[in-house]
Formats: C-alpha cells, structure tokens, sequence
C-alpha cells in the first residue's frame, strides 16, 4: 500500500476529518487533501509528526517492506 492510501486509512480508522488532520498538521486542508491525493509529499517532519500521531513507524506509514534477504534478516 502507498503512503497516500495509508494516509487515508489511518485517518479513517482514527474517524479523523481530512480538516482535522489539516488543523493538526497546521497546513491548509487543500494541502492535506493533496497528501491523501499523492499530488504532493510531506517533509520528514510532518511524516515523523503523523507516524507518532497514529502509532505507527515510518516504515509503515510510507508502506515500505524490508526484502526477505534484507541487512535486517540477518540478525
């Protein structure tokens, strides 16, 4: 799943409005929507800012996977 979709699932599973997420972010609702939309990318601040908001870690928010062959299998 790409960050966008991940986005709005997260939002959706808090029952969050896309103007609450914007008043939180203290960006425009335009701005958030575009997020939700994949016509824009957040900064690292605001990706760090909404993985701690929902629990979740980068990794997961953006809907990377590690391969199975991965430096972090080998541990």
């Amino acid at each position: 799943m790409n960050f966008s979709k991940k986005l709005k699932q997260l939002r959706l599973m808090l029952n969050c409005t896309q103007a609450q997420m914007a008043e939180f972010l203290g960006i425009t609702v335009r701005g958030y929507r575009n997020y939700e939309l994949g016509a824009r990318e957040p900064e690292l601040s605001v990706l760090i800012k909404l993985a701690d908001h929902f629990n979740v870690s980068l990794d997961e928010l953006v809907g990377r996977k590690f391969p199975k062959d991965s430096l972090m299998d080998s541990k």
